[in-house]
């Protein structure tokens, strides 16, 4: 059994920082990647960033510039560092394991609205 623990969403306005969190624990010896998607209402869930246990990061081009998503695969975890957020940043944030064996676990998503 895995789980995945987020922090650090809430209310920003535009121009704000936050910073989510994610560390996996259970059983999981390390991932072969690990990052975040995120959900608007009436929307899909889509990928924000994400990092392979190598370290290679990849983005979406919404976010690139202005988000930062670091990881360690020693400790199952990986850190978005968000600046500059925008209204259209507002969405339930979920952090996604994949382990070697191709078995994909979510956590249960946090809140981000960017509101003035």
């Amino acid at each position: 059994q895995v789980q995945l623990v987020e922090s650090g969403g809430g209310l920003v306005q535009p121009g704000g920082s936050l910073r989510l969190s994610c560390v996996a624990s259970g059983s999981v010896l390390r991932f072969a990647d690990m990052g975040w998607y995120r959900q608007a209402p009436g929307e899909e869930r889509d990928l924000v960033a994400s990092i392979t246990s190598g370290g290679t990061t990849n983005y979406a081009d919404s976010v690139k510039g202005r988000f930062t998503l670091s990881g360690d695969n020693t400790k199952n975890s990986v850190y978005l560092q968000m600046n500059s957020l925008k209204p259209e940043d507002t969405a339930v944030y979920f952090c996604r394991l994949r382990n070697p064996f191709n078995s994909i676990y979510w956590g249960q998503g946090t809140q981000v609205t960017v509101s003035s």
